[in-house]
């Protein structure tokens, strides 16, 4: 569409949503840029113990001091590969039950109560079993994230399948639709928000599996520097890796969330 196609009022228009937009950005900067303010300040006149809670400038220090030794490429690359194939084999393999159990409505009422249950149990609990069963290496991480995701995934996306518009569904039907086809004009396609939902969720959720399974197992990753942080009294190493596992985490979000504005255009 040309500019001359647009009218003023919607021009106008696309001129305020822009505007808001960039100010609730400066907003989110400044209020972080506040609270990183008042705790260095805190830090520097002693109202808080630095011990326990360290302060920016010190984890900056930290920062660029494991960037030039190379070690935190190497324990953050860990981290992310193990959370992008849980994250990934968690919602690729919660589509293929969902869309299972969509195809067999028996089977879907003979393990609804069994995928309740699996739902309302804590899976980090089950981390130590898993990582006994499948080896204390990445695949054991790998297998806890995917076991922290994939329940939540085939309930999302189970009840995206099955409130689709019956309509849509007996008219294919009327013109003699095979159940395949049915998925694949229908179902999946209207069940597109919810994926999108159900992989931002999926993206806390890996991260929540790898970084329990590499407090049990691992000798490297975000996980690994968070426990060694932790046992050995330096919290600077502990607050630092929880700071870039949160970029990282808001990095990946930040994707899904363009992802999810194209599907919408489209």
């Amino acid at each position: 569409m040309s500019n001359r196609s647009i009218s003023k009022e919607h021009e106008n228009y696309l001129i305020s949503v822009k505007r808001k937009n960039r100010n609730i950005l400066l907003t989110q900067i400044s209020i972080l840029v506040l609270i990183l303010c008042l705790w260095e300040i805190a830090a520097y006149f002693k109202w808080i113990d630095t011990f326990l809670t360290s302060y920016p400038s010190q984890i900056w220090r930290l920062f660029l001091n494991y960037t030039k030794q190379g070690n935190l490429f190497y324990h953050v690359g860990i981290s992310v590969f193990e959370t992008i194939v849980g994250f990934l084999g968690g919602t690729l393999l919660g589509m293929i039950v969902a869309v299972g159990l969509w195809w067999s409505d028996f089977w879907a009422k003979v393990l609804d109560p069994y995928l309740v249950m699996l739902n309302s149990l804590p899976k980090t609990a089950l981390a130590p079993i898993i990582i006994i069963w499948v080896g204390a290496g990445y695949s054991g991480i790998i297998v806890t994230a995917i076991t922290v995701s994939i329940v939540v995934t085939i309930m999302n996306m189970f009840a995206s399948f099955i409130a689709v518009d019956e309509d849509q569904i007996r008219l294919l039907n009327t013109f003699g639709a095979t159940k395949l086809q049915i998925l694949q004009k229908v179902v999946l396609p209207s069940s597109i928000p919810a994926l999108i939902s159900t992989l931002k969720i999926n993206i806390g959720l890996s991260w929540v599996g790898v970084i329990v399974g590499e407090f049990l197992v691992s000798k490297a990753g975000i996980g690994y520097l968070i426990v060694y942080g932790g046992q050995v009294f330096k919290l600077d190493i502990v607050m630092m890796s929880v700071f870039i596992l949160a970029i990282i985490s808001a990095v990946m979000y930040k994707l899904v969330a363009i992802l999810e504005d194209k599907f919408k255009r489209w």
